[in-house]
């Protein structure tokens, strides 16, 4: 089942329902209840989908902390020598590659330059 991500409304029209049962009862005529209604609506849903996103982001660090956790031990037993870490590969550098590319072909631009011919 998917999880459902439209809360923030529940709770704006929970709050909009509760603004509208109060305006009527202090007796203001049907526009101010509408509009007050409104207001609390927006205010509540925003208000409602920031913490729910707050609380989803802060999950999520959660969960990508323990990934990475898990990662590093995982490089660690996979290493070929024991107790010592995995180094990580080695990489060349972009502005060596640049620099190979334009000695194989003075005369053409590099592929890594884009279109500003």
């Amino acid at each position: 089942m998917a999880k459902f991500r439209g809360l923030h409304v529940v709770a704006g029209i929970a709050a909009m329902l509760v603004a509208a049962m109060l305006g009527s009862a202090m007796r203001l005529n049907n526009t101010a209840v509408v509009m007050s209604s409104c207001v609390v609506f927006v205010a509540v849903a925003m208000w409602a989908d920031s913490a729910i996103s707050k609380r989803r982001r802060d999950a999520l660090g959660q969960q990508e902390t323990l990934t990475l956790q898990q990662a590093a031990s995982l490089d660690q037993a996979t290493s070929l020598e024991p107790g010592r870490e995995a180094s990580p590969a080695d990489r060349k550098d972009i502005s060596h590659r640049s620099l190979q590319d334009q000695a194989m072909a003075p005369d053409k631009p590099s592929k890594h330059e884009g279109n500003a011919a």
